[in-house]
């Protein structure tokens, strides 16, 4: 099924929703979160929808949004996409059409942003993704050009490309790399390709260029290729369940080059299924909590406070996109969505916890800054800010 056709299907069955038939409810403001709680990626929706639910309760807390004058609940409407295109595209229609939220936020994996942003789009209602860097989420499908209501609150694969290159070149020394990565995925199809190009720019040489497709549990074919040319070090953009087998069977045929990563290494889990075979990986990211801010320090001891454990930079980017998104509204002063877009794009400036962050006129790609953690010693270690 094409893009278009995805989009139009959904679109399609949701078009006789009526909104506000049944029981009359309280006012409020409502805000759809779109997050993977099933899936291949569960970790991933549990931080955001951890980090989300942190935030409406400390809004509700001190007595909630302000809306023109006056104080209203934040209510989060939240729909499960299971990391699947379709799925994602339906929760979307569902929470737009029928569920008359004024704004969504998610969903986090490009490959259920970029349809659920096409149909958000044509609805014309805001919507932010907290963590999906694929440029396609914000760039019409149609002529290429920016959307007028997709917003994300992270940088993009052009931009973490660039830093990827840049560290590997100029931290590491790389003179040649190799890349491995699932075809079938969007997130790291894009970004395996934009570090080709940059790395390439930059004077280092890719020596081995190969693909796996999503489910393969096996990798010596492409990893006994990746020996034979014996790269300075490896590209591995995958999401943290894929990133482990990969370390532990090209340990296993002696492969003992650096292993450099994508932000879709950033869940902790990473560590507990990877192990040793990951120690001294390096990979770029949204935060780190070692170079908090105050600001991020106090999300950070809320988040442990209730959910017992450090928040990864899903949970700091939703954080941040609701954040901005609540900040939107109280500027704009009603629960117009229009009104809402608009305000969102006039910010000139949202300091969050994963840092500063600011649009450029007709982009809803956030200007900001990137990391680059090491996994060391079990745990993600701060090793530099990088911009390309």
């Amino acid at each position: 099924m094409t893009m278009k056709s995805l989009v139009f299907w959904v679109m399609s069955c949701g078009a006789l929703a009526l909104v506000g038939c049944g029981p009359k409810e309280a006012p409020s403001v409502k805000v759809g979160l779109n997050v993977e709680l099933t899936g291949d990626i569960p970790a991933v929706g549990a931080s955001a929808r951890n980090a989300a639910e942190l935030l409406a309760a400390q809004v509700n807390a001190a007595g909630g949004v302000n809306v023109g004058g006056g104080k209203l609940p934040l209510r989060l409407v939240i729909g499960d996409n299971a990391n699947k295109a379709e799925q994602a595209a339906a929760v979307t229609q569902r929470l737009i059409a029928q569920d008359n939220v004024v704004a969504m936020i998610g969903p986090d994996a490009s490959a259920c942003a970029i349809p659920a942003s096409e149909i958000a789009e044509s609805l014309k209602c805001p919507m932010i993704s907290p963590w999906s860097t694929n440029p396609k989420t914000t760039l019409s499908a149609a002529d290429g050009s920016p959307k007028d209501y997709v917003f994300r609150a992270c940088f993009t694969d052009t931009f973490q490309a660039g830093v990827l290159a840049k560290f590997v070149r100029n931290n590491l020394n790389a003179q040649t790399a190799a890349v491995l990565y699932d075809v079938a995925s969007e997130a790291p199809n894009g970004q395996a390709v934009l570090f080709r190009e940059t790395f390439e720019k930059a004077g280092g040489k890719i020596v081995a260029f190969e693909t796996f497709t999503t489910g393969d549990r096996g990798f010596s074919a492409q990893l006994t290729k990746i020996k034979a040319a014996n790269p300075d070090v490896i590209f591995l953009p995958m999401y943290y369940t894929d990133v482990p087998l990969v370390a532990q069977q090209a340990r296993r045929l002696g492969i003992t080059a650096p292993l450099i990563g994508s932000d879709a290494w950033s869940s902790p889990e990473i560590i507990k299924l990877g192990g040793e075979e990951l120690e001294g990986s390096y990979f770029c990211n949204h935060y780190s909590t070692q170079i908090a801010t105050q600001e991020a320090k106090k999300f950070m001891e809320d988040y442990r406070a209730k959910y017992g454990q450090d928040p990864d930079d899903v949970a700091a980017l939703t954080y941040d996109a609701l954040g901005l998104l609540v900040e939107a509204i109280q500027s704009a002063g009603r629960l117009d969505r229009t009104a809402v877009r608009d305000a969102l794009a006039n910010i000139p400036q949202f300091e969050g916890v994963t840092g500063a962050m600011r649009f450029q006129p007709g982009s809803g790609d956030p200007i900001k800054s990137a990391v680059i953690l090491q996994i060391k010693d079990g745990k993600f270690q701060w090793v530099a800010n990088a911009t390309p």
